[in-house]
């Protein structure tokens, strides 16, 4: 799938759902379910240890849903919350990765750093925490796919979105140009409308999702939020 293709697919207003929050005994499944709900973006977390706690998953669990995912017409949305990402961009692009996001905050050669992941063509993105103001992204115009407006610190899901944020995505939308603008973190039904009416089309949604007793129904409400807003 060529770069022009995937970008079409992340394309218009999305609900991204983060298997973070997923049954990973029931990992494929699971997938296809939100997938036959209509779900084109599965967001796929990933994290270190060290630039947050956790230890999460690598690109082995990328590649054993990556065709699946492709099969049924969608794109693996990467997020990597991890110290040195470069040095882990070759391995999640071999894995099936469409679109890579890394921190701006872990890395000092942030445009270096889009330009190597479009290299292997995917979509390349940037993430920033709550407390990284918008300004750290406004030399990156043209160099940047999407951008990533963290609405939680990043490390756990399930935390309570942080109300500024909606505000945090109008001061972004023009700083950003035509990069996408995805927001990650408390998302549901409550917080979707007002993400996407900020100027946000890529919206992640994990324990608002998995966490529910109907994964699918979940998604669709979601969805419905982000799209009146």
């Amino acid at each position: 799938m060529s770069t022009s293709e995937k970008r079409l697919i992340y394309d218009g207003i999305h609900i991204a759902p983060s298997i973070l929050s997923a049954d990973f005994s029931r990992l494929g499944p699971a997938v296809a379910e939100v997938m036959d709900a209509g779900a084109r973006v599965i967001h796929f977390d990933v994290m270190d240890g060290c630039f947050v706690p956790p230890i999460t998953i690598g690109p082995l669990v990328a590649s054993s849903i990556a065709d699946q995912v492709h099969e049924a017409g969608g794109v693996l949305d990467v997020h990597l919350m991890i110290d040195r990402p470069d040095l882990q961009f070759e391995e999640f692009a071999k894995a099936g990765a469409d679109g890579i996001t890394f921190h701006a905050e872990a890395t000092p050669h942030v445009h270096r750093a889009l330009g190597a992941i479009r290299e292997l063509g995917c979509l390349a993105g940037v993430a920033i925490n709550p407390g990284t103001p918008v300004e750290a992204v406004s030399e990156l115009r043209g160099s940047a796919d999407l951008i990533l407006a963290m609405t939680v610190n990043p490390g756990w899901g399930g935390q309570a979105f942080i109300e500024g944020s909606p505000d945090k995505v109008s001061r972004l939308k023009p700083v950003a140009g035509d990069a996408l603008i995805e927001v990650d973190g408390g998302i549901g039904t409550e917080t979707a409308g007002r993400m996407t009416a900020a100027g946000a089309s890529l919206l992640v949604a994990g324990s608002a999702v998995f966490g529910a007793g109907d994964p699918a129904e979940a998604y669709s409400k979601i969805l419905a939020a982000a799209e009146a807003g």
